[in-house]
């Protein structure tokens, strides 16, 4: 609990140029997976326990799968990202670079599971060597997230895509899932990276440095059984009381939460939608132009009417190809990040609220005098400092949070609105091109007519 009880803070020790190997978190727009309402109307999903990561699929529904994961414009063979970053702009502070690359599918008796590389280079004086090279699977993700939420209960930790599985699907890895998956991950390590608290974490720097077995031999030594199924018994009982007087800007971040996460999702929901009837009229396009083509080879009269309209629409078909990898790469994966956001934020507050409803306890058990008076008072004493130590972790983390939200956002939007301005001069051009040809088309014959 040590990382609660101080404010984030600038981190020292830079990088010297070229030495880095990964991206900033805002470089690489992952999609962290489907979830929501929509998906399990139109598909039986089933959610997973931590040892089943070999079925790992995210939902197929119509309205999600045509997200970032299966942009037409994405590459569908993952290639190692190392050598595609330029160290020398990152920021001059930064002296943590991580990257996650070179998905590898390994099958047993028992399972069938991905591993995703992950390289980290680092000029940090705690980490024994400059550079590092391990390889996870989801559920070690899983677990460092755990972790961190252990052990900083009122910081925002970055959200994991989720866990999903499609009953029916024959293929149950692909280029397409499997890039998706990096990509999210990639992000969600540079965010732990970049934040001025969890990157110190011990568990943090145990997952990027040490080997398969030495990770499973550090995870044994975590919270038994017991004692974890302890806490949460206590943390439902505590939820189950309430705050008697939750402080007011504690409320006001409550109360944004709430409205954020409707809007949020609205928003997601919509955006997917849209996502969803934009390629459908992409593929109806593909056919469209074709069928002027063999129109015309009957339509002599016509055929070069008919073949400039063939051509317009092909151009346009691949001006909407490009304008959907832009929607599914620039605004999607965001929002549904923030979607997840939500969700977690959810849970900071809650557990924020456990930590004073057990000062309340207390509190109340001193005023009528249930218990012993000294041991409550050194307990209370205690319970103060440590609601002290969450509710500074939680303003400070808030607004950082925020900040990196309305950047995020602010960026994904203006990104789509450009493409969307290009979208449309590149298909207006086109088609007054094609109106132009024809005009003087039809000037050449009546001139023609009258000679």
């Amino acid at each position: 609990m040590e990382g609660e009880c101080r404010a984030p803070q600038a981190r020292s020790s830079a990088l010297p140029a070229g030495g880095g190997g990964g991206e900033s978190p805002g470089s690489d727009a992952p999609l962290p997976g489907s979830s929501g309402s929509s998906a399990l109307l139109q598909a039986e999903v089933l959610d997973l326990d931590e040892d089943e990561d070999d079925l790992e699929v995210f939902s197929k529904d119509a309205s999600l799968m045509d997200m970032n994961s299966f942009s037409p414009m994405m590459p569908t063979s993952p290639l190692s990202m190392i050598n595609q970053v330029k160290f020398e702009d990152e920021p001059d502070l930064k002296d943590l670079f991580i990257t996650v690359d070179e998905p590898e599918s390994h099958v047993t008796t028992i399972e069938t599971f991905i591993t995703y590389r992950i390289i980290t280079k680092t000029s940090r004086g705690e980490f024994d060597s400059s550079e590092f090279e391990v390889r996870r699977r989801y559920q070690d993700f899983l677990w460092l997230k755990e972790r961190l939420e252990e052990a900083h209960p009122t910081l925002i930790i970055p959200p994991l895509p989720e866990k999903f599985i499609v009953k029916g699907m024959v293929e149950r890895f692909n280029d397409d899932f499997i890039e998706t998956r990096r990509k999210a991950l990639h992000k969600f390590l540079n965010r732990i990276a970049d934040h001025p608290t969890l990157t110190f974490n011990e568990d943090f720097k145990v997952f990027l440095t040490a080997q398969a077995w030495e990770l499973s031999s550090h995870k044994k030594q975590g919270p038994g059984l017991l004692s974890r199924m302890g806490q949460t018994v206590r943390a439902v009982a505590l939820s189950m009381r309430g705050v008697k007087s939750r402080p007011e800007e504690f409320m006001e971040m409550n109360n944004f939460i709430e409205i954020f996460s409707q809007k949020i999702n609205l928003i997601d929901k919509i955006s997917q939608r849209i996502y969803k009837e934009e390629r459908e009229y992409f593929d109806e396009m593909k056919e469209y132009g074709p069928i002027h083509i063999l129109w015309s080879a009957s339509e002599e009269d016509l055929a070069d009417t008919l073949k400039g309209v063939a051509s317009c629409i092909d151009k346009c078909c691949k001006a909407t190809e490009k304008r959907m990898s832009g929607l599914s790469e620039a605004l999607l994966p965001v929002v549904h990040e923030y979607v997840l956001y939500s969700e977690m934020l959810m849970g900071v507050m809650k557990r924020r609220d456990q930590i004073q409803a057990e000062l309340d306890s207390k509190v109340e058990a001193l005023t009528s005098k249930k218990a012993d008076t000294d041991l409550l008072t050194e307990e209370i004493g205690k319970l103060e400092d440590k609601v002290e130590c969450a509710n500074n972790a939680l303003k400070a983390d808030w607004e950082r949070w925020k900040q990196n939200m309305q950047n995020d956002v602010k960026s994904a939007f203006t990104d789509i609105a450009e493409e969307n301005i290009h979208y449309y001069e590149q298909c207006l051009a086109t088609w007054e091109s094609f109106l132009t040809s024809q005009t003087d088309l039809h000037l050449e014959e009546a001139s023609e007519d009258k000679s």
